[in-house]
């Protein structure tokens, strides 16, 4: 994030890091709805995504974790499956709430 706000500044880096929230919470959401609704391939798809686009925001463990997530499912291994599901929505949940709270601090002028 520190590399996004040098190289684009401060207002230019807080939209761009806004926009990345918005698309890592609509992919979690996809996420969440492929799997509820037993849909495989498409939770393979959206985490695929919500994998690239983490990396590209600097989120190295939420991208990490939904590879494994796509793999588990890709393979079948129903356990392992369920386990990084499951830590998928627990790294998704404090690295977005990390993001958002540093950007509402900033904004604050904390």
């Amino acid at each position: 994030m520190a590399e996004i706000v040098d190289e684009l500044g401060g207002m230019a880096a807080r939209n761009v890091i806004g926009m990345a929230l918005e698309q890592l919470a609509t992919a979690i959401t996809d996420v969440r709805l492929a799997h509820a609704g037993g849909n495989r391939a498409a939770v393979v798809d959206r985490t695929t995504q919500l994998s690239r686009l983490a990396w590209q925001v600097g989120l190295v463990s939420l991208a990490s974790v939904a590879q494994d997530v796509a793999i588990c499912a890709e393979c079948g291994d129903e356990v392992g499956y369920a386990a990084t599901l499951a830590r998928l929505l627990r790294v998704a949940n404090a690295s977005l709430t990390e993001i958002w709270d540093g950007t509402m601090a900033e904004d604050d002028g904390a």
